[in-house]
């Protein structure tokens, strides 16, 4: 009864494994065709002196071998892998040809300021490459190598892609060539610092060093985004990997063949998003959009008389539930296209047509402040009207009260700093001292406020709230 027993609970296990392996996908096919369309780039620059590359805090661990030693010494003065001697530097990364004529995909970063590119490929030939044009805003730089009949990948639709879908990457990470890893699509449309024009998307696929620059292939074997950045605390993989995806890609490269560099549509306002408490001040009924905060003199928003405190819900009939949402679909747009926006002013919606400007280089500059007073108000602020001398610094042409103390109280909780420049309270202006302590005497109690300020050139909204 027992060898029974065993032997039906034995069978059972055996199917529900058999059940789970055959629900998993098999990638060893999408491997064989497209692993030798996937490259190992390296490029070489001048060395500049630098510092020591190990630093105390980077002492080797006791009881290594040499081999080790050596290992850890490499990794840690260039994470991209690499050779480290000589009089010059190498960086590794990987890339994937998209046209048997010879036209390479991989990121900006991976070859910024090379004096050579050599694209490696799985036959191991290696090909001095040729950069035709890069764009640092998506991260992209297209090369050429001198071949013709090379395998290429497909390249696929990342708006079809869905979020838990498998997908799978082939690069070099650590220089490591062809190795394959897999994971699914954690999310999509991630704006990152620094990627605002790049809707990302987000998976858990284990990218480190080395990968920038490879292919994310979906399921059916085509290639859905460029492997491009990853999210860590110790520089290796923590299951946060961000792509590229490829109709933003293709966009940047249709431009460099054609035009030599890449463009991007420009509106000229700084956003963020309408957190809960924004939104009450604002009167809307849920946090959504991108609030306006500042408006870029001489820009399409300008010109399109949009204003400070404006919330953008919609971009040509496409809804903006994020600021992060907004500006990859105007750096999509080509340059001069009517466009429309729809937006909240002041608890009315409104819709207003704009030309779509080009994209300029803009620095912004740090203002140096120099506090002091007390606080003498119910906000708990102690403000200043600003001199002419500091307004070239503050980045303020005109109004506006410098913030010389924080006390405790709303101001502060709001997150309100010495150095602070405060335009606006709700829909008033503040031109001047005696304009702030006017309003901040009549605002309400126990509702939420709107605060445009401005901290080292950039301008943000804050919401506070008096609780007594």
């Amino acid at each position: 009864m027992f060898k029974t027993l065993n032997g039906c609970i034995f069978l059972a296990a055996t199917l529900f494994m058999q059940t789970v392996a055959a629900q998993l996908p098999d990638f060893t096919e999408m491997v064989k065709a497209n692993g030798i369309a996937v490259v190992n780039i390296s490029t070489t620059q001048k060395a500049q002196p630098a510092p020591e590359a190990i630093s105390k805090e980077q002492q080797m661990p006791e009881g290594m071998t040499p081999e080790m030693e050596e290992l850890f010494k490499r990794f840690f003065n260039n994470p991209e892998g690499g050779d480290f001697g000589g009089g010059e530097q190498q960086s590794l990364g990987s890339g994937f040809v998209i046209s048997a004529d010879g036209y390479v995909l991989t990121n900006h970063h991976v070859v910024k300021d090379a004096d050579e590119i050599v694209v490696k490929f799985s036959d191991r030939r290696e090909l001095v490459a040729k950069l035709i044009g890069s764009d640092a805003r998506t991260d992209v730089a297209l090369l050429k190598v001198a071949a013709t009949g090379l395998p290429s990948v497909n390249i696929g639709n990342p708006n079809q892609l869905q979020v838990g879908e498998w997908v799978l990457a082939i690069g070099s990470p650590f220089g490591f060539e062809q190795s394959v890893t897999a994971g699914i699509v954690s999310a999509k449309g991630r704006s990152l610092p620094g990627g605002n024009y790049v809707p990302f998307i987000q998976t858990d696929v284990a990218i480190n060093p080395g990968n920038s620059g490879g292919p994310l292939f979906n399921m059916d074997g085509k290639v859905i985004g460029i492997n491009s950045q990853i999210y860590s605390r110790t520089g290796g993989f923590m299951g946060l990997s961000f792509a590229i995806p490829m109709d933003v890609v293709m966009n940047v490269v249709e431009q460099i063949k054609t035009k030599g560099k890449a463009s991007h549509g420009w509106l000229g306002v700084q956003i963020q998003d309408v957190t809960r408490e924004l939104a009450e001040s604002f009167g809307m009924q849920k946090p959504q959009g991108a609030l306006v905060s500042k408006i870029i003199p001489g820009s399409p928003a300008e010109k399109a008389q949009l204003k400070i405190g404006d919330v953008i819900i919609e971009f040509n009939g496409q809804v903006i539930d994020k600021s992060g949402d907004l500006p990859p679909m105007v750096g999509v747009t080509p340059i001069n296209d009517n466009a429309t926006l729809k937006i909240i002013r002041q608890g009315e919606t409104k819709t207003i047509d704009f030309k779509i400007g080009l994209l300029p280089d803009q620095d912004e500059k740090v203002a140096e402040t120099k506090p002091e007073a007390k606080p003498d108000n119910k906000l708990a602020l102690k403000v200043t009207d600003i001199s002419d001398d500091q307004r070239d610094a503050l980045q303020v042409p005109n109004g506006g009260v410098l913030v010389q103390e924080v006390g405790k109280g709303p101001a502060a909780e709001a997150g309100i700093q010495r150095g602070d420049v405060i335009l606006r309270i709700q829909n008033e202006t503040i031109r001047n001292a005696a304009d702030f302590n006017k309003v901040a005497k009549g605002l309400p109690i126990g509702k939420s406020i709107a605060l445009l300020i401005q901290r080292q050139g950039s301008p943000a909204f804050l919401a506070l709230k008096i609780s007594k």
